[in-house]
């Protein structure tokens, strides 16, 4: 799957994989108000959940990752980690569309709920996952769900859990 940009070339969809790890760590890096995690976390994304993260190339150059798995304890749910957009992948719908692509995995085929943590003022992360439900006709619910002292010793603004579904499969 390919992506149109505003210039020639095209972003391209794809698994993730093991030398994305510390490309990943750098995209992250540059990508705030995203927490970035170990280099050694970045790899395990890469590699253990391949299968359920998306990496976005421009030229060779990673400019756009979503990190997700499916919980063992709800297997009809993916969980996004973390979107990434590098600005050179900005203006495009690079992140909706790379969470379109995921959900139409065939990892993803009883999956029928999407959720992600969010703190209050992400703004782009609150527009983007509002937006997504809206493309899925599905209801998207949230309430704080990681709490700034009690879970963050007051380090981490809360983070409030959106659960987007039930959607239904995608078409493919």
């Amino acid at each position: 799957m390919t992506i149109e940009g505003s210039t020639t070339t095209a972003i391209t969809l794809r698994k993730a994989s093991k030398s994305d790890g510390f490309r990943l760590h750098q995209l992250v890096a540059q990508c705030p108000p995203l927490d970035p995690n170990s280099m050694y976390c970045n790899l395990l994304q890469c590699t253990h959940f391949a299968e359920t993260c998306v990496a976005a190339e421009l030229d060779g150059e990673l400019v756009g990752f979503i990190s997700g798995y499916i919980p063992p304890q709800q297997p009809d749910t993916l969980f996004v980690w973390q979107v990434a957009v590098h600005e050179k992948g900005r203006g495009q719908g690079l992140a909706k569309r790379m969470l379109k692509d995921l959900v139409s995995r065939e990892v993803c085929r009883n999956v029928n709920h999407l959720e992600t943590t969010i703190t209050p003022d992400n703004e782009a992360s609150w527009a983007l996952f509002r937006s997504f439900a809206r493309d899925l006709g599905a209801e998207l619910n949230h309430h704080e769900y990681f709490e700034q002292e009690a879970h963050f010793g007051g380090l981490h603004a809360s983070e409030f859990l959106l659960r987007i579904g039930p959607f239904p499969p995608p078409i493919t």
